[in-house]
């Protein structure tokens, strides 16, 4: 899939149209994001996760004994998630979907949905507001929105580095484009193999963010964790 405008990135294999590789999601490990969610509403549950990547979080979510449905608009992100099962039968499993979240329309609900790897920050507006309004449509009506989003400083305290396994990431710069729009650089780099990622970033403000998901008929129920990345939202009914 070619790779969008301002979005590009390099190292060995295959890429996303968001520059995304997916040899190197393969080897991110799971940090603490299903402890997170099972804090939230435990399983069983049925789990939508929106942009899974290559199943860093999916198995282990499973594994919990939820029944996640997994989407992603790569092909490749899709093949590299592990352990995908039959769900018809109603136990914990993985079901995978090749969508873009946007455009998603399974004309089903569930009891979670998930929306991470601060894709709320989307640099269009339009597309946020189909995202979240994704997020609406396919969530119970007493369900939860699972939303990460960018924490204080994000853009600012440039560089930093984070341990990821046997390596390291390092983000570089994040510089302004134009219309509130950031260009952000990653590096990540292992003892084998070298990747970057390049990527475009809408920095909200608290209020922008509630005003966001307001917008796709959903309010801010509690913010789950002390930095405010991670928030749990209900639908307006």
């Amino acid at each position: 899939m070619r790779q969008r405008p301002g979005y590009q990135g390099t190292g060995p294999g295959q890429f996303t149209p968001d520059g995304c590789a997916v040899d190197l999601y393969r080897r991110i490990p799971v940090r603490d994001e299903p402890q997170i969610i099972a804090a939230v509403k435990p399983p069983p549950a049925t789990l939508l996760e929106l942009g899974c990547g290559a199943g860093r979080v999916t198995r282990p979510l499973a594994e919990l004994g939820y029944r996640v449905t997994a989407v992603d608009e790569s092909a490749e992100m899709l093949a590299a998630v592990e352990g995908a099962l039959d769900v018809r039968d109603g136990g914990p499993g993985i079901e995978s979907v090749r969508s873009s979240i946007e455009d998603l329309a399974l004309y089903r609900v569930f009891d979670i949905v998930w929306l991470s790897s601060f894709l709320v920050h989307a640099p269009d507006p339009e597309v946020r507001g189909r995202m979240l309004r994704a997020c609406r449509r396919h969530v119970e009506p007493d369900g939860v929105v699972i939303v990460q989003r960018e924490g204080a400083g994000w853009h600012t305290r440039i560089p930093r580095q984070n341990p990821i396994a046997d390596g390291f990431s390092r983000v570089t710069a994040s510089n302004d484009v134009g219309d509130g729009v950031r260009e952000v650089h990653v590096e990540y780099d292992f003892p084998d193999a070298h990747w970057t990622q390049t990527f475009r970033s809408r920095p909200l403000t608290v209020e922008q963010f509630e005003t966001a998901l307001r917008d796709a008929g959903l309010f801010v129920e509690r913010y789950l964790t002390p930095d405010g990345t991670w928030v749990a939202a209900s639908p307006i009914a």
